[in-house]
């Protein structure tokens, strides 16, 4: 067994046995068995039509759902069951293909967030009121582990798979280390809220599966790009996520012609819609060019951008992270390899392939759960894939613990010197205040 399946079977089993599990399912009856082995068969079989790789990367894939079976058939639970399904999709080794079992009817908030910074784990923000800033959690903390696992650039995205998308846990025990080196261990309990259902999403697994399970609400307004015009010569846009429309990116490339600079700020962008990247990118570039060749099950097709007729043509800076995925990888590794502009910050996470999400149900009454399946493989200009490998800056530049718990931003100071422009650390963390999501 693959040492990252050992982890989300221990993790998530530790979480899954303490959380808010789906009620009628927390004991595994004869009927509720049946329909777990219906939900693995329906997820094999959407990975079996839709997988882009006919090979499952080397993987005997025919022996890992017998396995999975199996382990269904000893469960005693049925959130352990769902561990099976979930260790299935994660044995292709694929940042894309998941499993979203079914979902309870609240939400966790935990009250911080972190990320990795460079090869150290950081509590990034802590959200006021919460249990974790009574327990004297603060930015700048390092995180030494997370209910035992220590968070690495090959950890971390298994444990807020975990997390997230597994289970719902009453708390987190977190290792710290703060600033001063001395190291503690605290209990940070989250607090369930009851999800604002958007309108036209009646179920988590509805119309839009990924849309309710991301945001519940308030998304679209967390997700809008947001920009500020320094002077007449820096117009910076942050860019939370790919999901702008044509007419919009019309209108951002529009605002951005009338200045010299533009900085795109793609730190901590999960990525989103192709079409999105194609444009947006067509927006800095004067003609076409290719971003990848997708290679399907199938076929090749070649992606390439979607041009404007008036680009922009001025300098361009682009900031990445390790939060920075997908779409947001896809773009900032296009201008470097185009040599169109400078890029910024810290590696990024090598989350990078194309995906569908099929939302899919089971039984009478229903029970809903979600596959995402990868569906292509991207390899870029240069030959290679951004999978597990990420895009490495031009220019690596990380905050300190310091500047996380003072709330200063020296990347987007680097880029505004780049641009001919005097901001200084304190400001640039003040330029677009991080939104919590609503209570």
């Amino acid at each position: 067994m693959k040492i990252g399946n050992t982890l989300i079977r221990s993790f998530a089993f530790l979480a899954l046995i303490s959380s808010l599990a789906v009620p009628a399912f927390s004991q595994l009856s004869g009927i509720d068995r049946e329909r777990a082995q219906s939900v693995l068969e329906g997820v094999a079989s959407d990975i079996r039509k839709e997988y882009y790789d006919p090979k499952f990367h080397g993987v005997d894939f025919n022996a890992k759902v017998a396995e999975a079976k199996a382990g269904i058939a000893k469960a005693n639970s049925w959130n352990a069951a769902m561990i099976e399904i979930a260790v299935l999709a994660d044995d292709l080794n694929d940042s894309h293909t998941r499993f979203y079992p079914p979902q309870p009817d609240v939400r966790t908030d935990y009250g911080w967030t972190f990320q990795l910074v460079g090869d150290r784990c950081l509590v990034t923000r802590v959200r006021p009121n919460s249990d974790a800033e009574a327990k004297g959690l603060k930015p700048g903390d390092e995180i030494l582990t997370i209910d035992k696992v220590r968070p690495t650039r090959f950890s971390l995205p298994k444990i807020s798979y975990s997390i997230e998308g597994l289970s719902q846990q009453k708390s987190l025990q977190v290792s710290v280390r703060d600033q001063s080196g001395a190291t503690r261990t605290l209990d940070v309990a989250a607090k369930y809220k009851l999800p604002k259902i958007v309108s036209g999403i009646d179920h988590p697994y509805g119309v839009d599966f990924q849309y309710f399970r991301l945001g519940y609400e308030n998304y679209a307004h967390r997700m809008r790009a947001q920009t500020t015009e320094l002077t007449d010569g820096l117009m910076i846009v942050k860019l939370p996520g790919f999901f702008l429309s044509e007419s919009e990116i019309e209108k951002l490339v529009a605002k951005a012609r009338k200045h010299q600079s533009l900085i795109v700020d793609l730190r901590g962008n999960p990525g989103g819609a192709e079409e999105c990247l194609q444009y947006l990118l067509g927006g800095v570039f004067d003609h076409e060019v290719k971003i990848a060749n997708k290679i399907m099950r199938s076929k090749t097709e070649p992606l390439v951008t979607k041009n404007h007729h008036e680009p922009f043509t001025g300098k361009l800076i682009v900031l990445v992270d390790s939060g920075s995925s997908s779409a947001a990888e896809l773009f900032a590794r296009v201008v470097q390899i185009e040599k169109r502009g400078t890029v910024i910050g810290d590696r990024s996470s090598g989350l990078v392939m194309e995906s569908r999400t099929y939302p899919r149900s089971v039984g009478l009454p229903p029970v809903y759960y979600a596959d995402s399946i990868t569906r292509a493989d991207l390899i870029m200009a240069d030959g290679k894939s951004l999978e597990h490998a990420g895009v490495t800056p031009d220019e690596v530049l990380l905050p300190t613990p310091a500047d996380l718990a003072a709330r200063r931003d020296p990347v987007m100071a680097r880029a505004a010197e780049l641009a001919g422009v005097n901001l200084t650390p304190e400001d640039a963390g003040k330029l677009f205040p991080y939104e919590w999501s609503a209570d």
